[in-house]
């Protein structure tokens, strides 16, 4: 594999949460990753902080357990492993108390980035800031991730977000969603911006309609708990989707640079309008054949949660008057995909009569599982008997395309970790965006509580209730299918 990443400064990188999931299963194999690669240097080191009472020799051992079961490590020498297991430590510490805390502030490196990931409840973040603060390690060259959720709605969002400014700048603070660290999601703003084909057609005048999709096949699994307080339109709506809605729709910013595209992104969500209840669909899983539903995965019976949304958004500005934005996402659903679906308009004028058919150009932009884009034309169908048309895809995936063995594709928690070491916000949510967000979605929750609308049941491996097929039907439209 030839690596075209630049290796980045020494840094110190302390992972609050530092024994739980998200640490074992992508944040250390993704720096292990990185460190492969070249990316990672001698000094850096990574420092485990958690409230596991035990030393750093059986924090490396738990470590290094994991990396053998969620890093890929084809070709991997054990010198490269008891390398980079060497630059880790720990810290037991009590994130609501005193324990651990001068401990933590004593083996931290002085002139270095000191990056702190919060990979813990968001009940914890305002703790953790004040106690970072406290114990002096909230300096100019701290800067702390945070995942989703930021917030359960606009008030909550907005008190974590004064919780956080009191002890960090807004340019310290990276909120961390992975969906917009994917290769793909990134090559969409290339796509856009970087070639004259596109962007003079990117408007509502040549554009039919966009389709967003995330699909799932799992259930709610052992998140049933936290699930059922936010369901699909907090867990995905309010974050992912309406990440790749922004980049999808915005204006093409002044520079690639971080507050020039989150200022695009910022204005896309405030255009959007408000979603009527005919717009909606929410959906919830059954069981059967072996499977729970969601209520016995969500451990409530009379649970209103949804597992499923689709909903048709409009934006009001001069790009996107007229084009609506259909946005879906489930578990449960018959194949894990996500993509979005660019569905040009019909040609004004057939030349080739009606019994040629409707043809459509589509560009499809898959985020998972084969990352890629594919642009679907129209030509002639080879052979004698006159003028038929098919559509064919000019598909270009990166595996196939850029040839895997030939260059150095990151995981997106591996790019996400290292733009935080590098100081680059670009990828990262800020706090006015993530209010924003909160505003539109807030009123539209409200709406369907006080309607006491209940989700509609849908079959497990299905593509959802059938009234998010008619919420397109009855548009003339259809939705793609869900496919891997």
């Amino acid at each position: 594999m030839v690596s075209r990443t630049i290796p980045v400064e020494a840094f110190d990188l302390v992972i609050f949460g530092g024994t739980g999931d998200l640490a074992r299963r992508k944040i250390l194999p993704s720096l292990f990753h990185r460190f492969c690669a070249g990316q990672m240097p001698e000094g850096a080191r990574i420092i485990g902080a958690a409230r596991t009472e035990q030393d750093a020799a059986t924090y490396r051992e738990f470590i290094g357990a994991a990396l053998h079961e969620f890093a890929d490590a084809q070709g991997v020498k054990k010198a490269d492993y008891d390398t980079f297991l060497a630059q880790i430590d720990y810290v037991h510490v009590d994130a609501l108390g005193t324990e651990g805390w001068d401990e933590l502030a004593g083996k931290l490196g002085r002139g270095v980035i000191q990056a702190f990931y919060f990979s813990v409840g968001p009940s914890l973040f305002e703790a953790l800031a004040e106690r970072m603060h406290k114990y002096g390690l909230a300096g100019e060259l701290t800067r702390i991730v945070v995942e989703k959720p930021f917030g359960h709605d606009l008030a909550s969002a907005k008190a974590l977000n004064k919780a956080l400014s009191l002890h960090f700048d807004e340019s310290q603070i990276y909120r961390i969603d992975h969906y917009l660290g994917k290769e793909t999601v990134q090559n969409l703003m290339a796509v856009r911006f970087g070639n004259m084909l596109f962007e003079p057609l990117w408007n509502s005048q040549y554009i039919d309609h966009i389709q967003i999709t995330v699909a799932e096949t799992v259930g709610v699994g052992g998140r049933g708990e936290y699930y059922d307080r936010a369901g699909a339109m907090r867990d995905m709506v309010q974050n992912h989707l309406m990440q790749l809605l922004c980049l999808i729709a915005m204006e093409p910013p002044a520079k690639f640079e971080p507050d020039s595209v989150r200022d695009e992104k910022l204005k896309v969500i405030r255009a959007l309008e408000p979603v009527a209840p005919e717009e909606m669909v929410r959906g919830q899983y059954a069981g059967g054949e072996g499977l729970a539903s969601y209520a016995e995965d969500a451990g409530n019976a009379k649970s209103r949660t949804e597992s499923f949304i689709a909903m048709k958004a409009h934006i009001s500005n001069w790009r996107w008057a007229g084009t609506p934005f259909y946005l879906r996402t489930g578990k449960r659903l018959k194949n894990r995909a996500s993509e979005i679906a660019v569905v040009f308009k019909d040609t004004p004028h057939s030349i080739f009569g009606d019994e040629a058919g409707r043809h459509r150009n589509i560009l499809t932009i898959r985020l998972q599982p084969n990352e890629g884009i594919e642009l679907g034309v129209t030509i002639k169908e080879p052979g004698p008997g006159g003028m038929r048309l098919i559509d064919v895809p000019l598909d270009m995936s990166f595996a196939d395309a850029l040839g895997s063995d030939n260059i150095d594709v990151a995981d997106a928690y591996e790019r996400l970790i290292m733009d935080v070491i590098r100081g680059n916000q670009t990828l990262f949510m800020r706090d006015d965006e993530v209010e924003a967000a909160w505003a539109w979605t807030d009123p539209i929750i409200e709406g369907w509580q006080e309607r006491g609308d209940r989700p509609l049941p849908y079959d497990s491996g299905s593509a959802g209730p059938t009234d998010a097929l008619m919420l397109m039907h009855q548009d003339g439209r259809r939705w793609r299918e869900i496919r891997k």
